[in-house]
């Protein structure tokens, strides 16, 4: 089943929460890595919300293994919520055995049960000092989770792009991201209830 999602030809993320939360850059990071170091074809596009700090914010990486012909995601692979508000929005774009992934401590509402939660924002501020780096947790559990990324490159990309002296800080919050999501057995996952009868026949 994994190996099916791996070599499909169009692969759909947002990441989805707050402004100010870093989900743009979480998203270009995640584009870099694909693009610029794994060699794939990327489309990265974003949007904001009326207020941009606080605001619904979402930002979107569409992965393919050929010329992509329409840049936004139009059926979700994988959906990143980072607060409630995303969560509800954005659901509905989710495939129907798409993968749902949230901030366990500022999402608690779950509108399926195809869900990984994980408290991103407080292994953050508790393990790594910086409620700020959270977006850099949940960008490495989404490496791994979406198995569309090599996750060394992710990295690569990742000290590219973030401030001059951030790197160690970022750099651990990603490999705390890639741990959390190491834990968890997609194939545990239930499948969506939509599915289940079609796939029977």
């Amino acid at each position: 089943m994994n190996g099916q999602q791996k070599t499909q030809e169009r692969y759909e993320i947002r990441f989805s929460g707050s402004g100010g939360q870093g989900l743009i850059t979480a998203a270009v990071v995640f584009a870099e890595a694909v693009g610029v170091y794994d060699g794939k074809y990327v489309c990265q596009t974003q949007s904001y919300g009326p207020e941009a700090r606080g605001g619904k914010s979402k930002a979107e990486v569409v992965i393919s293994s050929r010329p992509i012909d329409y840049p936004k995601a139009l059926e979700l692979d994988l959906l990143l919520a980072m607060n409630q508000a995303a969560c509800d929005a954005y659901f509905y774009d989710l495939k129907q055995n798409g993968l749902l992934v949230v901030d366990s401590g500022l999402v608690e509402q779950h509108p399926t049960s195809r869900i990984i939660a994980i408290p991103f924002t407080d292994i953050a501020k508790e393990e790594i000092g910086r409620k700020l780096v959270a977006n850099m947790v949940a960008l490495g559990a989404v490496g791994l989770l979406s198995g569309q990324v090599n996750l060394d490159n992710l990295e690569k990309a990742l000290l590219a792009r973030v401030p001059k002296g951030t790197e160690e800080m970022n750099s651990r919050a990603l490999q705390r991201g890639i741990e959390e999501a190491r834990k968890i057995n997609l194939n545990d996952l239930p499948r969506s209830v939509m599915s289940d009868d079609y796939d029977e026949v």
